[in-house]
């Protein structure tokens, strides 16, 4: 693992040990233990989209394992100016020991991984948000105790969390249902690359258009916001498609008993789901934007990091 690009980039492996690593990464933050396992690295993190999450928890993570952050903003550095990737990354390469980047274009996480010689990690394009979906599989696992033969529905835009979203629970042994309008769907290559690793792990994915055959018996419900960052213009439009892709009381009577109800936030009450959803008795949400940061220490462990990533090496 050289870098955190895709979740599709990782092994069913990988993946389990990122996610034992979090957990014992956050036990020993709640248990006031201090392990400064980055102590004297530096992380550049680039912002091309703003972030309340992104920013905060990769900031503070970098201080609890002893290591700095560095705010980078489209207006600070002349990439914001017409600096090309290949140069911006040779010369942060040499000032850095990793870089975070938060942008639109997928292009630009992997020409960094390209033409740089440290660690990038995708922090979210347009393609995908494999740091989110981790966090996901750690806050699902926390609350349900297993992964494996788990089902997730995830309703609305096929955006860059849905298709990180189907790597992960493909990774994981955990069926995946995308409920989105014609023309909303997924990435194909994310839907092809989930399903070869869904036939390999004897999980399932399905696409359809119809919310409530999604949520059949799901054990945890998923939607994000219909109009995501830079498709303001599009505002009305997409409020029309999705309407009935809502998550509400209906669909959530339609999953498993035990299910849960995840939103990677900001979420919008009465939009994508309806206030007696996501501040209801099922919904996780704050212990999923909290797992941000634990799952995220373990990235930077993994990839940072001068010892083992193990979890065992850890304790």
């Amino acid at each position: 693992m050289k870098h955190l690009i895709s979740l599709g980039d990782l092994t069913s492996a990988e993946v389990i040990q990122l996610l034992d690593l979090a957990d014992v990464l956050k036990a020993q933050t709640k248990a006031g233990i201090a392990k400064p396992l980055l102590a004297g690295k530096t992380l550049g993190m680039i912002f091309a989209k703003s972030s309340t999450r992104t920013r905060v928890s990769f900031e503070v993570g970098m201080l609890q394992l002893g290591g700095h952050a560095l705010f980078l903003s489209s207006q600070d550095i002349q990439l914001g100016r017409g600096e090309s990737i290949p140069d911006t990354a040779q010369v942060l390469s040499r000032f850095l020991d990793g870089i975070m980047i938060r942008t639109f274009k997928h292009q630009d996480v992997t020409d960094l991984a390209k033409y740089g010689t440290i660690p990038i990690i995708n922090g979210l394009t347009d393609l995908m948000h494999p740091c989110q979906a981790l966090a996901d599989l750690m806050t699902i696992r926390e609350h349900l105790g297993t992964l494996r033969g788990r089902k997730l529905a995830y309703l609305g835009d096929g955006n860059n969390v849905a298709n990180s979203l189907l790597h992960a629970c493909s990774k994981v042994g955990m069926d995946v249902a995308i409920a989105s309008p014609a023309g909303y769907a997924c990435d194909p290559a994310c839907i092809a690359e989930a399903r070869e690793e869904a036939d390999h792990q004897g999980s399932k994915v399905l696409l359809t258009d119809d919310p409530f055959l999604a949520a059949a018996n799901a054990d945890a419900i998923y939607t994000d916001t219909w109009v995501s960052m830079g498709q303001e213009a599009e505002k009305a439009r997409r409020l029309a498609v999705f309407g009935s892709y809502q998550v509400n009381d209906a669909i959530m009577a339609t999953a498993s008993p035990q299910a849960i109800f995840l939103h990677c936030l900001p979420a919008y009450r009465g939009l994508e789901v309806t206030e007696s959803v996501i501040d209801g008795p099922a919904s996780v949400i704050f212990d999923e934007a909290e797992n941000r940061l634990h799952a995220q220490k373990a990235v930077l462990v993994a990839l940072l990091g001068s010892g083992s990533a193990d979890p065992d090496a850890i304790e």
